[in-house]
Formats: structure tokens, C-alpha cells, sequence
């Protein structure tokens, strides 16, 4: 699985229309966002670090919502965007998590433990769990 990083917003235009899961590194404007789903209109995910989560206008929430797109909260820990565009997360954290969930592990024992393990945010952690590692 991998996350695009997008660090400015002249990138937006310029990205693969089938792009899925995102991480904008800069603070998106309302017209960011509408740029980025009409540029991938399959869109799952939109990440942004913490300290940008808080000037997302509640009327583009409800947008992503209607576009069935999720708003993430987390980073994207070590990835050096002139070395690769992409932040992958390694196949190691799905393999866990389905071993986990032979164990017996709740969703939510799963998400804590492999969020602390691997810096993964626990919304990105639910998410992987339903698309890479369903039960």
C-alpha cells in the first residue's frame, strides 16, 4: 500500500487520476481539496499532519463525507519526498495485523498496538485493517 505525498499544491493538477490514499503536507485550501477530488475522483483517503486537521472547514468535511472520502489525522514519519513521491507502508504491518486477527485480536488492541508500533495514526490503521487485511 502506498500514500502519495503531495507536498504543494501546484502538484495537485499534475497527479494520477487513479490516486487512492493522499497525504498533503502543506495546509489545503477549501479549493485544494475540491482540486484534488476532481483530480482523483477515487479518492479514499485525504491524510494531514495534526496541526493542520483544525483549519479544515466543516463544509468541506461534509464534502469528503458525501464523496465517501475520509479525512485523516497523522504523518508520514521518515519519508524524504526527493527521494520517492510515494510513502509505502510495508507489507510487514499488513502481515501483523492479519496475524493478529488469527489470534483473536479486537480491531482495537489492533489498531493501539500496531499504531505505537509503526507510527501509523489508528484512523490509517482501520483502514488498512478493511482494505488491505479484511477479516
Amino acid at each position: 500500500m502506498r500514500i502519495r505525498v503531495i507536498s504543494s499544491r501546484k502538484e495537485i493538477f499534475a497527479l494520477n487520476p487513479n490516486e487512492r490514499i493522499v497525504h498533503l503536507a502543506f495546509r489545503p485550501s477549501n479549493k485544494d481539496i475540491f482540486g484534488l477530488v476532481e483530480t482523483c475522483p477515487k479518492i479514499e483517503v485525504i491524510q494531514l499532519p495534526k496541526s493542520y486537521m483544525g483549519t479544515i472547514s466543516k463544509s468541506i468535511e461534509m464534502f469528503l463525507e458525501m464523496q465517501k472520502t475520509q479525512l485523516i489525522e497523522g504523518d508520514v514519519w521518515g519519508h524524504r519526498k526527493g527521494i520517492n513521491e510515494y510513502y509505502a507502508i510495508p507489507y510487514s504491518v499488513i502481515e501483523k495485523i492479519r496475524e493478529m486477527r488469527i489470534d483473536g485480536k479486537n480491531n482495537v488492541d489492533i489498531e493501539v498496538k500496531i499504531s505505537k508500533e509503526n507510527g501509523l495514526n489508528p484512523e490509517m490503521v482501520a483502514y488498512i485493517m478493511n482494505k488491505e487485511a479484511p477479516a
